[in-house]
């Protein structure tokens, strides 16, 4: 019976025209005038009113209850939303109850009535209390009908501070989202009720998700550090709830920051051109879990995402190989906590792949059947400019790396590549396709099927929000108002997400044979220049040109580098077959034999020795196909300082 009078009830609130709400709060406060009548005169008299008194002046009770309709109406207090009712809606409703007193009091004095003179005011104050109550009472039983009627998402507020605070005062007024809890890691506010709910510890998280059926929870933290809100949303989405931030309301109504810096980013997906692929690729765990993997270069873009993603798959251990003392410290204390939940051991790893003794170590005394070669200097400007340390590092340290992996038995090894070695005009190109064709001669002396390593190669375009991405760069330049700089209007560039570039390693892993290049169907190119003007007007501005020279950001273009092409390629023939999914391609590209690569690796160290930059230039001519010929475009366009595309 309940259920039906609510559902009544439901159905004609919300197909009451607006005009008829405001008519029923105008009928409301002209109802209310004789009851706050009666009770001005029975709390002034000390006693109710005789019997009849009210009915024998009937006449001055209609001229008020009419007045008090036109005042309400005139002052616009009817327009109103019940749940926009606050301090200044009560302060009219205060001056229309004052206005209806002197009304009550000028008519009692003209029809000669022998009224006390606190009448008037006494009125003034029932007739307000009585307004203001039932206002309120009124919208308790529409949020009571409206909540009845539509679904509800019932939340948990993280943080029982002000943000919290302000958030729950905020959601009083929204009838699909319920507030249930707070939960705060101050075991000072635990147990306190604020804003009339209790703050739990985060230890009743799963015991309120049950009793209280929490469907979402939003962290209202925003003076803690990110790698703090980091961590406790990686916690509740492990416990499955769907978590959400939000900034501090001082914050953004204030000048501490501009608004734009407070803001959630567009996840970078969004300027692909494509819909994102990760959900689209198999996951592959079985072919990581229980098994002890290694990743080099654990603390970059590329190697913490593998990083996080291996862990996923339940590996028996992780060794996490890095060069860089301050990322590797970074990333194990970022994943401490994930691997644990998931029981992998975690083992940091401080050293260069340039060390075969070190590496050799790590793989041999943690058992690694699995390594994801990930480590290498891969900014186009700094190894054109010291291609010794780059050569040195991606192609010598890939050498090493890969034939320690072949000595201590390991089952598997990765390269982690990029389309930049394909034909490269740029050092750093050349010494990725040199360390390719180091992966690509051990596998051709590698005997499988007799236990031997398993090697393949991974090889993928730019990668959006990496460490050197024109993404991050451009995003910069659009907080600091411009201009936006682009090497050249007409370069083009295959793009994929960080979480895209280390599922297809992953996956691309659970097929390989030996000697693969896996490839990934990444759709068209995106113009870098559209990629700019899409993210201009992303942030809310518009692009300075010629059509619109009251624009907020210019685009401008700075001139091809030395090495750089206007567009990137994927393969260096066109012999191409497919896998086990559609997304994924694999080809096997030629390379120099066996003879040319120790003749080539032989130049290579020499050159090294004695840091001969020219020499490194010379052997990349030399042993890579189409390598550091003259690009079209240098003709075009001198070559000068921009951003990394």
């Amino acid at each position: 019976m309940h259920n039906r009078i609510v559902a009544l009830l439901h159905s004609v609130v919300t197909r009451l025209p607006r005009t008829a709400k405001q008519y029923i709060i105008v009928a409301l406060d002209v109802l209310l005038l004789p009851v706050a009548l009666f009770l001005a005169l029975a709390l002034d008299q000390d006693r109710f009113p005789p019997r009849g008194s009210l009915v024998e002046a009937w006449p001055a009770v209609l001229m008020l209850m009419a007045i008090a309709g036109l005042v309400s109406v005139v002052m616009g207090i009817n327009r109103i939303q019940l749940k926009a009712y606050e301090i200044k809606a009560l302060g009219k409703t205060a001056l229309h109850a004052a206005i209806m007193g002197g009304a009550v009091g000028i008519l009692d004095m003209l029809t000669g009535g022998s009224g006390p003179v606190t009448a008037g005011v006494t009125f003034g104050f029932v007739y307000l209390a009585l307004a203001a109550m039932s206002r309120f009472a009124l919208l308790r039983l529409l949020y009571t009908v409206y909540r009845q009627g539509n679904q509800q998402v019932r939340v948990m507020i993280y943080g029982a501070g002000r943000t919290g605070q302000q958030l729950v005062a905020a959601l009083s007024t929204d009838d699909s989202i319920v507030p249930v809890a707070f939960v705060d890691d101050n075991q000072g506010l635990q147990s306190a009720i604020v804003q009339g709910l209790r703050v739990y510890s985060p230890v009743a998280i799963p015991a309120l998700m049950r009793e209280r059926q929490v469907q979402r929870v939003v962290l209202a933290m925003p003076s803690q550090s990110r790698s703090r809100q980091a961590q406790i949303i990686h916690k509740l989405e492990d416990m499955g709830l769907s978590v959400g931030a939000l900034p501090s309301f001082a914050h953004m109504a204030g000048d501490a920051r501009p608004l734009i810096e407070q803001l959630t980013p567009l996840p970078a997906g969004r300027f692909l051109g494509r819909p994102t692929l990760e959900t689209e690729l198999p996951g592959g765990a079985e072919h990581y879990a229980g098994r002890s993997i290694l990743v080099s270069g654990a603390g970059g873009s590329i190697g913490s995402e593998l990083c996080r993603q291996v862990i996923a798959c339940r590996p028996a251990r992780l060794v996490m190989f890095e060069m860089n003392e301050l990322a590797l410290y970074t990333i194990e204390h970022e994943l401490e906590a994930l691997a644990q939940r998931h029981g992998v051991k975690l083992v940091p790893a401080l050293g260069s792949v340039r060390d075969a003794p070190v590496i050799r170590d790590a793989l041999k005394s943690n058992g690694v059947e699995l390594v994801l070669h990930a480590a290498a200097y891969k900014h186009v400007p700094i190894v054109e400019r010291d291609p010794v340390s780059g050569f040195g590092n991606n192609v010598i340290g890939t050498q090493i790396i890969a034939q320690a992996s072949a000595e201590t038995g390991v089952a598997q090894f990765i390269l982690i590549s990029t389309d930049k070695a394909v034909r490269p005009r740029n050092m750093m190109g050349a010494s990725k396709r040199l360390a390719e064709i180091v992966v690509q001669d051990l596998a051709s002396r590698s005997d499988v099927a007799a236990g031997d390593t398993i090697f393949s190669m991974v090889r993928f375009g730019n990668v959006i929000g990496s460490s050197g991405s024109v993404i991050p760069l451009f995003q910069e330049q659009i907080d600091q108002g411009g201009p936006v700089t682009l090497t050249h209007r007409d370069v083009e560039r295959y793009f994929m997400t960080i979480p895209e570039a280390a599922r297809l390693v992953l996956v691309s892993a659970s097929f390989a044979r030996g000697g693969e290049l896996f490839v990934l169907d990444m759709g068209d190119p995106v113009r870098i220049h559209t990629l700019a003007r899409n993210m201009i007007e992303a942030a809310g501005f518009t692009v300075k040109d010629g059509r619109n020279p009251g624009g907020d950001i210019e685009i401008t273009m700075t001139g091809l580098r030395p090495g750089e092409k206007i567009t990137e390629e994927l393969l260096i023939g066109d012999a191409q077959t497919t896998t086990p999914h559609p997304k994924i391609m694999q080809a096997r590209e030629r390379h120099p034999s066996e003879i040319e690569v120790a003749a080539c690796l032989r130049d290579l160290r020499q050159a090294l020795e004695v840091a001969d930059a020219d020499a490194l230039r010379t052997i990349a001519r030399t042993w890579i196909e189409g390598a550091m010929t003259p690009d079209r475009a240098d003709t075009r366009i001198g070559a000068g300082p921009g951003p990394s595309a």
